[in-house]
């Protein structure tokens, strides 16, 4: 049962950020942004359970959740405490549950992935450490011709500054290796 470390507030006002004492994964990411698309993960489902919970993104030792606004964050973290302290830690996780839940990028020409590869570790390294410090993420979808298209997680997704400047900022970065590269939030 991880332990809670710290809950911190995220540039997005709707999104809480918790840090946790032991992971809840190794290195996979959960991102749901409903109900629906949390059904067979059962801490994502008991939070969305939880009035008002909009979206859920986990790894590691870090949950975001996003509210949509008409909840009050005291009272609101309170119950979300309530399955997170109950969930599972990652060391109960087999081996083949984590393999088994890594995604790959289907029916991409050799080429296309080892520029996905250059972009994606472009990211790691520029990007992403400062989303996850905000209690988010981003997920490449795919790379078609001269189109990039990523996907916002946790608090980033409905973060107003992610559809802005931030995405001029990765659109910027990954110019720097390919100069026709645009990228579309999706």
């Amino acid at each position: 049962m991880p332990k809670i470390a710290e809950i911190d507030d995220t540039p997005n006002p709707n999104a809480v950020k918790f840090t946790l004492h032991e992971p809840l994964t190794w290195g996979v990411s959960h991102s749901y942004e409903s109900a629906e698309q949390a059904q067979g993960d059962a801490l994502a489902s008991a939070l969305f359970a939880i009035a008002h919970v909009s979206n859920v993104f986990y790894v590691d030792r870090w949950l975001t959740v996003t509210q949509d606004g008409g909840a009050d964050w005291p009272e609101l973290v309170r119950l979300i405490a309530v399955p997170l302290r109950a969930a599972p830690a990652a060391a109960a996780q087999s081996a083949a549950t984590v393999f088994a839940a890594r995604a790959s990028i289907d029916d991409m020409s050799e080429e296309d992935q080892a520029r996905l590869d250059v972009i994606s570790d472009l990211l790691d390294e520029r990007i992403r450490p400062s989303l996850q410090a905000d209690g988010g993420d981003l997920h490449l979808v795919g790379l078609s011709g001269n189109y990039l298209s990523i996907h916002y997680q946790g608090a980033c997704g409905s973060c107003p500054s992610s559809i802005s400047g931030t995405l001029a900022a990765i659109q910027n970065l990954v110019r720097t290796i390919e100069p026709d590269l645009a990228v579309v939030a999706v």
